[in-house]
């Protein structure tokens, strides 16, 4: 493990937690994000829920919603399975690793040190996937809480208490599915780091050029912005 080994890994991480804290919250200095305007939307869907007589759209996105993070909580499952499974065949790996040309000279120590830096990044992708499941999971309680139609107008001050308490739940859990979905992208650039440090830094550039791109600079994020007042 050299010196540029150690500043790699720390511009990765450094990378990912500063994107996270432009992302996740509105800064005066910064752009809205593509995660911001989304939560606007989160907001949005729940108060027009207050207008429903039936609540079958709003528990049909709270499924998909919960679908797609049990999904991406079993992959980080499995890429954990397949790190353990990688430990097991470090001589075949460090073989295949010493004949790239790019690639620096393999040693089973730093090899296996890579590994356990990976399973990490998933079993941290894993947590806030699971967390993410359980509070969807609340938010279809509260969904289902907020008041019939009928009842609105009697209690309207319950009645937004109601939406803004399961708002505040679906925007907290799409947070946590952003955190373990970031993480899954960065365990994309830090697989450039068995070949070597020098790719590592390539790669993690890489991920966070793509990630910049898509919240910032997205045909998404324009469409989102589109009659939002921000």
């Amino acid at each position: 493990m050299s010196e540029l080994d150690i500043i790699a890994v720390l511009i990765c991480f450094l990378a990912w937690a500063v994107f996270s804290w432009a992302t996740d919250r509105e800064h005066g200095f910064l752009p809205v994000s593509l995660t911001q305007v989304m939560n606007i939307h989160r907001a949005a869907w729940l108060e027009n829920s207050l207008r429903r007589d039936l609540r079958m759209i709003d528990t049909s996105i709270m499924a998909g919603l919960q679908q797609g993070t049990g999904f991406f909580a079993s992959t980080a499952l499995l890429a954990i399975g397949g790190c353990f499974a990688l430990l097991g065949a470090t001589d075949q790996v460090l073989g295949v690793l010493s004949d790239i040309p790019l690639g620096v000279p393999a040693d089973r120590q730093a090899f296996e040190l890579k590994v356990a830096g990976l399973i990490v990044i998933f079993c941290y992708s894993f947590f806030k996937f699971g967390w993410s499941y359980r509070l969807f999971n609340y938010c279809q309680i509260l969904v289902g809480a907020i008041p019939m139609v009928e009842d609105v107008e009697a209690d309207r001050q319950h009645a937004d208490h109601c939406v803004k308490r399961a708002a505040a739940i679906n925007i907290l859990a799409g947070k946590h599915f952003n955190a373990g979905f970031r993480a899954i992208f960065i365990s994309l650039g830090y697989i450039g780091w068995f070949i070597g440090p020098v790719v590592f830094l390539f790669t993690t550039l890489l991920v966070m050029l793509v990630l910049i791109r898509r919240q910032y600079f997205s045909a998404a994020r324009k469409a989102l912005m589109s009659g939002v007042d921000i």
